[in-house]
């Protein structure tokens, strides 16, 4: 095995929502591609499939690790495909909801990022997070 130069990509939003509801966010596929994707396969249990087909063709596949009901969840994230430095669950994502008056602060950790898709990725979280953060909002 080689060693790979890594990164941590790591953001912090505050959403207009309860916990609970940006929970759904991330573990309910309807509410899934209401942000992130135009389909989505999600099981959420710890060895569950996470898959994301995004609007532009590339699928993110992994699997959920760890599940905190309203507090905190890990997955495995790559992308589907040879062509890509960030194969199919060899990297992992954090996402923590923490309660926030009548809102929710989300940090999201990506680790294990080889550094060559280290700025792509994070400028994509920048973006994806923004859309969360207006999508729901406005659900409350």
């Amino acid at each position: 095995m080689t060693n790979v130069d890594t990164r941590v990509i790591e953001q912090t939003v505050r959403i207009a929502a309860a916990p609970e509801v940006v929970w759904q966010y991330w573990t309910d596929p309807k509410r899934m591609c209401e942000w992130w994707g135009k389909t989505a396969t999600l099981e959420p249990e710890p060895g569950g499939t996470c898959r994301v087909e995004m609007t532009e063709g590339p699928v993110m596949v992994g699997e959920y690790l760890e599940l905190e009901p309203y507090e905190r969840l890990t997955f495995s994230f790559g992308w589907e495909g040879d062509e890509t430095p960030v194969t199919a669950g060899s990297t992992r994502v954090e996402v923590t909801l923490t309660p926030d008056g009548d809102g929710t602060v989300l940090t999201l950790r990506h680790t294990e990022m080889p550094a060559d898709a280290a700025a792509d990725h994070e400028q994509g979280w920048a973006h994806f997070l923004g859309v969360l953060v207006e999508t729901a909002g406005a659900a409350k």
